[in-house]
């Protein structure tokens, strides 16, 4: 684990995971029901699993990969028959079969839980691991809901911000719009982007 990582695993020991909705994000699951997505699928930061399920009833053959045990340990727990699914990992250390093997990745909260001096870490290892012509489906924080004082965790990014740390040479923007759907107070503060590797 990456020394400026926050403790997440603490995070689920203690209960603290507002980011746990109970269901899949909606606008990620408007954007599969729309587009039909085929083919293998990475949920980075998955989490308790719900979008990995929900992906896995839509076809897809979507694995999540966290770095909690106790966040696997309740996705397992949550949807068994899918425990081979969820993956206890490092996304900046994966498998080396993993590299280039993967059709698209499922952006959900993970990018905002990253202290922002690791974001061009999360870039590289993403673009790693598609394959060419692979997708980025993303719901970005754009606007997270702070209290005055607080820094986060959840930490925001522009979509100027965005556009620099996904530059177009690598990067070709195929979808960027303001999701019609969100969790309850997230409306308009997430934004749609898909991206694809060149």
């Amino acid at each position: 684990m990456h020394e400026a990582m926050t403790d997440w695993e603490n995070c689920y020991l203690e209960g603290q995971t507002p980011w746990n909705k109970g269901t899949a994000s909606p606008p990620l699951r408007d954007w599969v029901q729309t587009h039909l997505p085929q083919g293998r699928a990475l949920v980075p930061g998955c989490g308790v699993g719900h979008d990995v399920v929900m992906l896995v009833d839509q076809g897809l053959d979507a694995q999540g990969l966290d770095l909690a045990p106790t966040a696997i340990a309740m996705a397992s727990a949550s949807y068994p028959q899918h425990q081979s699914r969820f993956v206890l990992g490092d996304l900046f250390k994966t498998a080396p079969e993993w590299q280039g093997s993967f059709d698209f990745i499922f952006e959900h909260t993970c990018l905002c839980a990253l202290l922002p001096e690791l974001r061009l870490d999360y870039e590289k290892a993403v673009h790693q691991l598609l394959k060419n012509g692979g997708e980025l489906v993303g719901i970005w924080f754009i606007n997270p809901e702070m209290d005055p004082g607080e820094t986060g965790p959840p930490f925001g990014i522009s979509l100027e911000e965005l556009s620099e740390l996904f530059p177009a040479q690598r990067w070709e923007i195929v979808e960027d719009q303001l999701p019609s759907s969100a969790f309850p107070c997230r409306e308009g503060r997430e934004q749609l982007r898909v991206m694809r590797k060149r």
